[in-house]
Formats: C-alpha cells, sequence, structure tokens
C-alpha cells in the first residue's frame, strides 16, 4: 500500500504508537475516493441500534439489509464503513478486505431513559472481523459520563495493544447542559479535546452552533470570532490538539440535499479532516445516496 507524504505527517502525530495501529489508520486514510489526501468520509450505521430499525430503514427500505450498508460505502468510494457487531458480522465475509470496518462497541437505544451506553462488543470481536478500528461513544455531561470514559479507556488501551485504531463519538449531553448547550461551539470543542485527552485516535463530534453554554468559556472567547460554522469548526480543529488529532464531523438529523452540502463546504474549509455522514446517505434512494456521497467527496478534494 502506497503512503502519501501526507498521510505520513499524520501518523507522525502519533507518537505513542505502535506500528500496527499506525498501519490501520493507514489503511483508513489511504482507502477510497480520498485515499492519501488526509480528508476521510465515513458511513456509519448505527441508528438501527439508536433509533430503532423503522425510524432508520423505512424511509429506505432496501437498508434494512446489513450488505446494502457494505456495498454502499465501497461503491461510494468512502474511506471506512462504521457498524455495531451483528451488522459487521452479516457481511463480514461477503465484504472481508473490501473496506476498512470500524466496531461500534456499545450504543443506547430510545426507549432509554439514562444517558448511558451498553457495551455489547469486543476488541477480539474487531481483529475477528478483521477491522482496523474500534469505535465507541461517550456523553460528557451525563450522570454516567466518568464510567464511559473509564471504558472507553480500557478498550481503548487493549485496541492499541494489539494494533487497532480507536474512534470516539464524543457527545455532550445530560447533567446541566441545555439542549442549545449540547452543540455550543464551547461545549462541541471542549468535547473533542476530551476525547483528544483520552487517547483517541479519530474523534467525532457535532457540527458546533454560534451558542455559547459556559459563563466563563464566554469569558476567554471574547474577541475571537465565531460567527460562521467555518470559523467553528477551525475552533474545534484547534481544542484537538491544534490539529494533531483527526477530527470528522457527523451529518446529524436528516436535511435537504442542499443544506448538507452548503454544511460540508463549511466544515471543510474550516480545516476539518472529514464527515460521517449516515441517515443524510442511507435514507434516500441508492442513486441519490452515491451522488450525495460522490458531491461530499469532490467537496473535501476542492472540486465542488
Amino acid at each position: 500500500m502506497r503512503i502519501t507524504q501526507r498521510v505520513k505527517r499524520i501518523l507522525a502525530n502519533y507518537e505513542s504508537d505502535c506500528p500496527g495501529t499506525k498501519a490501520n489508520l493507514a489503511r483508513i486514510l489511504m482507502h477510497g475516493k480520498l485515499g492519501g489526501s488526509g480528508k476521510m468520509v465515513i458511513l456509519p450505521v448505527d441508528q438501527g441500534f439508536e433509533h430503532g430499525p423503522d425510524r432508520s430503514f423505512a424511509p429506505n427500505p432496501p437498508a434494512y439489509d446489513p450488505h446494502y450498508h457494505y456495498q454502499l460505502a465501497i461503491d461510494a468510494g468512502c474511506n471506512a464503513y462504521a457498524a455495531p457487531l451483528g451488522a459487521l458480522e452479516a457481511g463480514a465475509d461477503s465484504f472481508a478486505g473490501a473496506i476498512p470496518t470500524i466496531l461500534k462497541m456499545n450504543s443506547s437505544n430510545s426507549h432509554a431513559t439514562a444517558k448511558d451506553q451498553a457495551v455489547y462488543g469486543s476488541v477480539q470481536d474487531a481483529l475477528r472481523l478483521g477491522c482496523s478500528a474500534i469505535g465507541f461513544t461517550i456523553y460528557p455531561g451525563a450522570d454516567d459520563q466518568f464510567e464511559m470514559m473509564e471504558e472507553f479507556r480500557e478498550l481503548a488501551e487493549e485496541a492499541k495493544a494489539v494494533g487497532l485504531a480507536a474512534v470516539l463519538w464524543s457527545y455532550p449531553r445530560g447533567g446541566d447542559l441545555s439542549k442549545a448547550g449540547e452543540t455550543a461551539v464551547d461545549v462541541t470543542a471542549y468535547a473533542a479535546h476530551l476525547a483528544a485527552l483520552l487517547g483517541a485516535h479519530i474523534i467525532k463530534v457535532k457540527p458546533p452552533t454560534e451558542h455559547i453554554e459556559q459563563e466563563e468559556a464566554r469569558k476567554a472567547l471574547q474577541g475571537v470570532d465565531l460567527s460562521t460554522l467555518e470559523k467553528r469548526i477551525a475552533h474545534v480543529m484547534q481544542a484537538s490538539f491544534a490539529g494533531r488529532r483527526i477530527v470528522v464531523f457527523s451529518g446529524g438529523a436528516s436535511k435537504g440535499t442542499e443544506g448538507v452540502l452548503d454544511e460540508i463546504r463549511q466544515i471543510a474549509a474550516g480545516g476539518a479532516n472529514g464527515s460521517i455522514i449516515g441517515r443524510n446517505s442511507f435514507q434516500r434512494s441508492r442513486e441519490d445516496a452515491l451522488s450525495l456521497l460522490d458531491t461530499i467527496i469532490k467537496i473535501y478534494q476542492g472540486k465542488a
């Protein structure tokens, strides 16, 4: 596998990692239409666990089939495909080696009242399925946040010891956070920084709004221009070890094509490493999903 100078520079930021972990990061960074550019688009399909199969897949019934998502990610030229244990197992043999995979190891569901997640995958599962990385979610601000952080620390330590990378979804919620505060620019930057401090190789956060939740942060950020999404993305990247960590931004709730693309253009302009687009892709027809993902990739290539 050829590795570009751009990817080598990114790998150099992970100074403590073994060759196996860096090789798996390289596999993700070098795969697909964005391979070698330092940018990435990942297809995540854990929404069936989080929201239920009907809310997730009824808008596009072929998406009930786990093979559909593997093939969509491959045909779209994504860098990787992330999914829960059972979904990866359902296509592991048919698609072995076709695309780097990320085992999403914990999830919540729409019936839950507590802001917590169940751990249902293991590092051994990830190795057995040929994954390049494990994926995990934490909820900074929730009552169980520290337990979730400790769970991730243990799993990330185990993953790194056997040469896997660690991807961390860092989604603030719960505690004293307001609903607007969950995506506030100061809270999102804090969430990304926490993920970096916890040892994540790839950090996933939501696009930040202009809202500032913490009064002390408001004082500290006086004079900092956060008026556009591009500038807020740049601030989140700055909070992620001054850009030394890979940060990708979620696509969020379903929205129209132009809304998705306008957001992606600002995310790309802000210096993000990429996007992780789930519902906004697989809830469309296959043809429309491929068209959307192709345009998103072209935005990161500077061609759209």
